[in-house]
């Protein structure tokens, strides 16, 4: 009977993983030092959840993905929307009104933060001020190089940070921006799955819940 218990338990366990799934993206806005910051998450029902890299990014209906304000290692810390890069780890300072992708993971040289850009960045890689833009196709993503680091795993609120998005206080443009997620439950082998959405960047101080439903589909082995 101990036996059938036990393994009842761990067919629970892999159901629920199974289930597990991204539910939409989210952003949290908020005024740092004068500019528009917008942090975006990927917003997951799974414990386990483990972001792996995300990608296809691409504006809708008008919007830009240029503009943005860096204040990193390149700019020398002042605000600028011509020099910079989305590199996690040239955060200068923590909390900064920085642009950055990350997957998950900390800021500064110090963090070892593992995300990198993939071949959609083109030869200046992540050291842009802008992310390109394939419209309908999307070409740019970012994806982290060490997953055993499970640097990706979801918070206790089931979030993952994937991007900080800078604007300067004036830009009152609205933006829309498409985007896919792989993700799996953490453990090496286990399959990847597949979400995407819409998020867009709100008033400051506002949550704007925009993705859709996690529309997994097609697995595959990592």
């Amino acid at each position: 009977m101990r036996n059938i218990v036990l393994a009842s338990a761990a067919l629970a366990g892999i159901v629920a993983s199974a289930n597990a799934t991204f539910t939409q993206f989210t952003v949290v806005s908020s005024s740092v030092a004068g500019y528009n910051v917008y942090q975006v998450f990927g917003s997951f029902n799974g414990a386990t959840d483990t972001v792996l890299n995300a990608f296809q990014i691409h504006s809708q209906a008008g919007s830009s993905l240029q503009g943005f304000v860096h204040m990193d290692a390149l700019t020398g810390g002042a605000p600028s929307t011509t020099v910079g890069t989305w590199n996690p780890q040239f955060v200068l300072a923590p909390g900064a009104a920085d642009s950055f992708v990350c997957i998950g993971g900390g800021t500064g040289f110090s963090s070892g933060n593992s995300t990198n850009g993939d071949p959609g960045w083109g030869t200046s890689g992540l050291n842009q001020t802008g992310i390109p833009d394939g419209a309908t196709a999307g070409v740019a993503g970012w994806f982290n190089s060490n997953p055993p680091n499970l640097q990706g795993r979801v918070n206790g609120a089931g979030n993952v940070l994937l991007a900080q998005m800078v604007l300067a206080a004036g830009d009152t443009a609205g933006r829309t921006f498409f985007m896919k997620v792989g993700y799996n439950n953490g453990v090496a082998g286990s399959p990847v799955q597949f979400g995407e959405g819409l998020f867009s960047l709100p008033t400051p101080g506002a949550v704007a819940l925009l993705g859709l439903a996690g529309l997994v589909g097609r697995r595959r082995r990592a």
